[in-house]
């Protein structure tokens, strides 16, 4: 009768983790969307600041830089994902880039609520098991009542 009841709980308590290590991943992909979306803010800003003639740092890979001069402010060549890319002008840029931002505040909220179902089942999980102990715990005292009583007789 007991052992039934121990390897449910062992079952749980592997569900629990399997679900904790779930929203561990969630966790992480939407810390990987919300660094991407600080990117995006911060091309947002630089072509926003920028003109032609400015001189500006451009990264070339390694942590090294080289200084040098925008040429034409109105082409922005912009990622587009799925590996293409599109020439733009400075607006058309920013708008490109706002709408990648949505896309990724989209994918956010998904994985968000994802993890929301997750806590909700892992919740509900460990009610249960709460549960399960407490009967566990009632059946062990009154079996050991019994014994008493029949220990008494």
């Amino acid at each position: 009768m007991m052992g039934g009841g121990n390897q449910q709980m062992q079952q749980m308590q592997q569900q629990l983790q399997q679900l904790e290590a779930e929203k561990e991943e969630l966790n992480g992909e939407v810390e990987d969307l919300r660094n991407e979306k600080g990117e995006v803010d911060e091309a947002i800003e630089a072509i926003e600041s920028l003109d032609t003639g400015s001189v500006v740092q451009v990264p070339l890979g390694g942590g090294a830089y080289i200084r040098t001069n925008v040429e034409d402010i109105d082409e922005i060549v912009v990622e587009l994902g799925g590996g293409y890319a599109a020439e733009r002008d400075q607006e058309g840029a920013i708008a490109s880039l706002k709408s990648r931002k949505d896309l990724l505040d989209d994918q956010i909220a998904d994985l968000q609520e994802e993890i929301g179902e997750v806590e909700a089942e892992s919740d509900q999980l460990e009610q249960k098991a709460q549960q399960m102990q407490q009967q566990q715990m009632q059946q062990q005292m009154q079996q050991m009542q019994q014994q008493q009583e029949d220990e008494d007789e």
